[in-house]
């Protein structure tokens, strides 16, 4: 979603409260509700007090994201308010940290609204875009920046490219159109500033790969399509690997398209590789047919976030070694037919919105879950039903590399009783691996993993 649309600068203001209920008080009173029937701001403000207690909604880098679903007719309405001195909250030292709070109101018929504050998140999440708000000390340059930065505008004016970097274009487009492919896919994040294609890709569908892009990227003409993607490994055939499993989870990509793949170190501003990809090669061994892609029950944004928490929970795991953990998506049901708890149920009892694997505040729950043995259970809307279950399927036949213990053993025995998918994080090595119908698919390799 176009986040700055529903952005007004009315509604980004300098806080005076010094405490988290009359700063949240004060943006409520910015937010206009005249044509809405039955609103009531005191009763919004508990609900939101609510929410806090049984959940922080601090994400860290000084932003705090107070959020709830409401009856009113428009979608989304968002208040923004500094607080530079933080705020007083419960006697939690956390709230002190606090800079910004984003307050943000959906609609109860909003669609995919666990997607869009995954997408907030996502945002907050990039340094360079709390540098600018950071950097802009008149309320007014906040309000600017607030919009062009959740608009997707005022970025560093997108690099111009030297003549090596034109001639890797080039060739590129030519050995594109050799190879009867019929995408181009650019990594995104080899310029600081943004990447320019102009019409050197014209008669191929051109997807741009990239970290926090803004949906506004996507209304360039030259480009197609972005997979942002939200955690990569350093080395770049696991990016590859991971962002073309997203792009076929999303119908970006069909499962007989050939790719070519221009790419450089991030940040370098330097393009120096060219790859071809044959994606009905590369995935044979987990996709047999394009209808094996997904259980029917998985939605792709979610597999697409436990691939961000799996991978995160490799590269920079917790305290700087990786964690071992399994996750199970899909046909929630069965696969509880062949597990038992290990533990009490962390997720029991919660809605199912608050336990939704799309919701950016379960990332530190899960990580933190992730060191208990056992699996976590998902489902395909995301919702997760338990953690530290053990997994007991029928022991069905399955080829595994040596060296890989029950943790994979037991996640290739699951796809094949159960449709569903696994992702393993292997607790030694980092490496992590997708299985789907007993079959594996390494996303970032062992070898890789050391050289990170």
């Amino acid at each position: 979603m176009r986040i700055d649309r529903y952005i007004a600068v009315s509604r980004v203001v300098d806080l005076e409260s010094t405490d988290f209920e009359s700063a949240i008080a004060e943006l409520l009173e910015v937010c206009d509700f005249s044509k809405e029937k039955g609103l009531s701001k005191k009763r919004l403000l508990n609900d939101l007090l609510d929410r806090e207690k049984q959940m922080t909604t601090y994400l860290g880098n000084g932003v705090c994201l107070p959020h709830t679903r409401v009856s009113m007719k428009r979608p989304y309405m968002i208040a923004v308010g500094r607080c530079p001195g933080g705020l007083d909250y419960d006697g939690q030292a956390e709230y002190k940290n606090i800079r910004y709070v984003f307050l943000l109101l959906a609609a109860k018929n909003a669609r995919s609204y666990l997607y869009s504050l995954a997408s907030l998140a996502r945002i907050f999440q990039d340094k360079s875009h709390m540098e600018r708000l950071n950097a802009a000390h008149k309320l007014s340059d906040f309000r600017k920046e607030v919009k062009l930065v959740f608009g997707g505008e005022g970025d560093k004016p997108r690099r111009r490219h030297n003549r090596f970097n034109n001639l890797i274009l080039r060739e590129a487009a030519k050995i594109a159109k050799g190879a009867n492919c019929s995408t181009v896919l650019v990594f995104g994040d080899t310029f600081g500033g943004g990447v320019e294609f102009g019409s050197k890709f014209k008669g191929f569908k051109t997807v741009l790969i990239a970290h926090g892009t803004s949906d506004a990227a996507t209304e360039r003409e030259e480009i197609d399509a972005v997979l942002p993607i939200r955690s990569f490994s350093n080395e770049r055939f696991s990016q590859l690997r991971s962002a073309v499993l997203i792009g076929l989870t999303r119908g970006v990509f069909k499962s007989n398209d050939r790719l070519c793949c221009v790419g450089g170190l991030r940040q370098s501003n330097q393009f120096d590789s060219i790859t071809v990809v044959d994606i009905e090669r590369e995935f044979q061994t987990v996709f047999a047919t394009k209808n094996d892609m997904l259980p029917a029950s998985v939605k792709p944004e979610v597999i697409e976030r436990v691939l961000g928490i799996a991978t995160e929970l490799a590269v920079e795991g917790r305290e700087g070694h990786p964690v071992g953990c399994l996750f199970t998506l899909g046909n929630s049901d069965k696969i509880s037919e062949y597990s038992k708890p290990l533990i009490l149920n962390p997720f029991y009892g919660y809605k199912d919105e608050d336990r939704n694997i799309l919701n950016p505040f379960m990332d530190e729950t899960v990580k933190e879950l992730s060191s208990i043995d056992g699996a976590f259970i998902i489902r395909g809307d995301g919702v997760l039903v338990s953690a530290g279950s053990l997994l007991y399927p029928p022991n069905y036949n399955h080829e595994l590399p040596g060296g890989l213990g029950s943790r994979h053993a037991a996640a290739a025995a699951i796809t094949q009783a159960v449709d569903c998918l696994s992702i393993v994080v292997s607790g030694s090595t980092g490496q992590v691996t997708l299985f789907r119908k007993g079959k594996m698919l390494p996303l970032i390799e062992k070898a890789l993993v050391r050289n990170a």
